[in-house]
């Protein structure tokens, strides 16, 4: 070997990075099918009895392709190089061709000679795409023998297929042993067909989600099935600190117990996401070694052997996404790049989400501010219950309202007759943040019609708001009760008169002294700029002492677990049963057994009671 051919990549059996490439291929001393095939065809296409695809290493050659050889070495496919040929190969970087190894000065004290009587040899090198000599396809001849230039040529071909094998197995390193064979190559470009079509679903599942728990539950489920992770998390940036999302039903408690840590803790999870890059954790010893204690029991908790943490690629840092398996998963290039576009499509719809959670976080608050504090009456009781739609991303148009309206004669106020007690539920429609905005509109115009027209009653009140509803292009529509309460003079003291409208709203339900529960069915069309409607009516109730009055909206009586009549029975059957009792938990009950705990729309309830007058003693 001259000076030269030291300084090529393949010189060398021994070679520090040589060694490292042959490692790369993942091949050892087991059979491979893609292997022997070229060791069988090499053989038959040069009639040659022993054929092999000899690997050499640092102290060693072993045999993944081989035919022809007999036991010992059939069965061990290795040996030391003192029996090694094909290291010549290696070490010069050239095919070597000999017509007997007993009387080439290079070979002749081979133990190859004796121990597997190789005596005719032809060896093409097999190489990686960086040059690296790694071993040798050779063909064998237990006799002398003269190799022909159609023999050399089809080795020569032989081997350089067998060496695009050996480079696209390095290119690969995703699996324990790459197969040689077409079927491996079929099957990778299934999973690369698979992958796409992967991401075209992620696309389309996230393209409509706008919560971000609908993000995370469509990525769990697409990836659940697709890369068999047995966790699949997202945590999110919020400030200087990361939020994990927490699963709904609670299979994870360690997401309930890390759920905020700081951006520069050493957690993988915020290494991805303030280095935006993917992190890979190879094993609990990798983490144990490089992160947090606190990271490495989340780690363990969830049963896991390996995960991912990839960006979801921003501006600034948005969050990771985490993929968890309880056994070792080696990440190719191939799921990389799938993970990174997922990211990509993940991230959007979490902009998006933010986005949603942000205008419906400021709808709800816009929403709960219409909600003022109960006044206190003398000679009521009242009590109101606002429970949102479960589903977090609704926002609707429902309210409730009760103020005082001064006492009023013909001539104008008059503060010594007894203030009336003004009360409202509706529901505009719609649900989002126009619906909210439009509620609070219509609640405070409502209250100015109340106020400018003293004494007039409540459906001269909804009227005002009407016209100005239309005039002013509001365009609000829904449907609302708007009612009226004074205290009865003598000889009735203690009894309040109830004067209300209905506009195409549900009923209101009273319950008498005796525990009788009607409903007031009288109404007229629903609120809509569009009707011409007739005048609005009123109706009148007096309501003794013991009376109870209870007004909603639609979301209690249309949630699908019953029709709307069984729904208004139900209520009605809490009503009288818990008449007596608190307020507040008779509201509580009523939303409870009617609409359910996850009522898919806006629900707000208002009682009043005439409270009965303390018993006396004889």
């Amino acid at each position: 070997m001259t000076p030269g051919d030291r300084d090529r990549p393949g010189a060398g059996a021994g070679d520090a990075e040589r060694v490292a490439a042959l490692r790369e291929t993942g091949l050892s001393a087991a059979a491979d099918a893609g292997m022997d095939r070229f060791a069988r065809l090499a053989a038959d296409l040069l009639h040659a009895p022993v054929s092999l695809v000899s690997l050499v290493d640092a102290d060693r050659q072993f045999f993944p392709g081989m035919t022809g050889l007999d036991d010992p070495w059939a069965s061990e496919r290795q040996t030391p190089l003192t029996h090694s040929l094909c290291q010549h190969v290696v070490a010069d970087g050239q095919p070597l061709v000999i017509r007997d190894a007993r009387a080439d000065p290079r070979t002749r004290q081979s133990l190859a000679i004796p121990d597997l009587g190789v005596i005719g040899y032809a060896g093409m090198p097999l190489t990686d795409a960086d040059g690296h000599m790694l071993g040798s396809l050779c063909a064998i001849d237990t006799r002398p023998r003269t190799w022909s230039e159609h023999d050399l040529s089809v080795l020569e071909d032989l081997a350089a297929a067998c060496s695009a094998e050996l480079r696209l197995r390095v290119a690969s390193r995703q699996r324990e042993q790459a197969r040689a064979d077409a079927d491996e190559l079929a099957r990778r470009l299934r999973k690369a067909l698979e992958r796409s079509q992967l991401l075209l679903r992620v696309s389309d599942a996230l393209a409509g989600t706008t919560s971000l728990a609908e993000v995370r539950q469509q990525v769990r489920d697409l990836l659940t099935g697709e890369l068999e992770p047995v966790y699949v998390g997202l945590v999110l940036a919020d400030g200087p600190r990361l939020r994990r999302l927490v699963e709904a039903s609670g299979s994870a408690p360690m997401e309930s117990e890390y759920e905020y840590y700081l951006l520069t803790d050493a957690w993988p999870t915020a290494r991805a996401a303030r280095e935006n890059r993917t992190v890979i954790v190879h094993s609990t010893a990798e983490l144990v070694r490089d992160y947090a204690p606190e990271a490495v029991a989340a780690f363990t908790s969830l049963g896991l052997a390996s995960a991912v943490c990839v960006p979801l690629p921003s501006s600034a840092p948005l969050g990771t996404l985490v993929l968890g398996w309880d056994h070792h998963h080696e990440i190719d290039i191939l799921e990389q790049a799938v993970l990174a576009s997922l990211s990509g499509y993940t991230a959007r719809a979490v902009e998006r989400a933010l986005f949603v959670d942000q205008r419906i976080d400021t709808a709800r608050q816009l929403q709960e501010a219409m909600l003022t504090d109960l006044p206190d009456v003398p000679g009521l009781e009242l009590a109101a219950l606002y429970r949102p739609a479960a589903a977090t991303d609704l926002v609707g148009g429902d309210w409730y309202d009760t103020y005082l309206l001064p006492g009023a004669t013909e001539g104008g106020e008059d503060s010594t007759t007894p203030a009336t007690v003004a009360v409202s539920v509706g529901d505009i429609t719609g649900h989002d943040m126009h619906a909210a905005t439009l509620m609070g509109q219509a609640r405070s115009m409502l209250r100015q019609a109340d106020l400018d027209h003293p004494g007039q009653g409540p459906a001269s009140a909804v009227s005002a708001f009407e016209h100005a509803n239309t005039r002013l292009h509001l365009d609000a529509s829904g449907t609302l009760v708007h009612a009226h309460l004074r205290p009865c003079p003598p000889p009735n003291q203690g009894t309040w008169e109830l004067t209300w409208t209905n506009a195409g709203h549900p009923p209101p339900l009273v319950a008498d002294p005796d525990g009788a529960v009607s409903q007031l069915e009288e109404h007229d069309v629903l609120i809509h700029p569009g009707l011409d409607a007739p005048p609005r009516t009123a109706h009148r109730l007096a309501l003794p002492p013991g009376s109870l009055l209870l007004l909603y909206t639609d979301g209690l009586i249309e949630q699908g677990r019953h029709d709307i009549e069984q729904a208004i029975d139900e209520a009605m059957k809490q009503l009288a049963a818990l008449r007596h009792g608190s307020l507040s938990a008779l509201l509580t009950s009523i939303a409870d057994n009617v609409a359910g705990p996850e009522a898919d729309d806006d629900i707000a309830l208002l009682a009043l009671r005439v409270p009965s007058p303390p018993a006396t003693s004889r």
